[in-house]
């Protein structure tokens, strides 16, 4: 099966499960949003948060018996801590994720999405360039 082929797959399955959860439970399914829901429940299989959040970790591990990862990690366990613990801080900020502006706010034309949306990709362009072409550290 092509990357292409894959690609727009995985990106159909997750625009209809995104749509399914908005529909039936009236939420946006933006990841930090569902992990605070997770978080914040008094019994954690009570909320549906639970069930999405298992399907969106353990599919790639399913799908990779069947086929080799081709991702290559080279960072530090360390440096991957920092890195989480800052996207962490920053969906605080932005009052929401990448997945939750990007995916679901920009499908409903929300203004302060789209300008959510936009910074995080220019900072990520900055960040790659800066690192890539300033330091060379990759």
């Amino acid at each position: 099966m092509s990357d292409y082929l894959i690609s727009f797959t995985g990106g159909l399955l997750l625009g209809a499960a995104v749509v399914a959860y908005l529909y039936v439970h009236g939420r946006v399914a933006g990841i930090s949003g569902l992990v605070a829901q997770i978080l914040n429940s008094q019994t954690i299989f009570k909320t549906p948060a639970i069930w999405f959040l298992l399907g969106l970790t353990t599919v790639p591990f399913v799908y990779g018996l069947w086929i080799k990862p081709e991702i290559e990690l080279n960072a530090s366990p360390l440096m991957m801590i920092i890195a989480g613990l800052l996207v962490g801080f920053g969906t605080r900020l932005g009052s929401g994720c990448t997945s939750g502006h990007g995916i679901c706010g920009i499908s409903r034309l929300s203004k302060r999405s789209i300008l959510a949306t936009m910074s995080f990709m220019f900072a990520g362009f900055v960040t790659v360039y800066m690192i890539r072409h300033v330091t060379g550290a990759f």
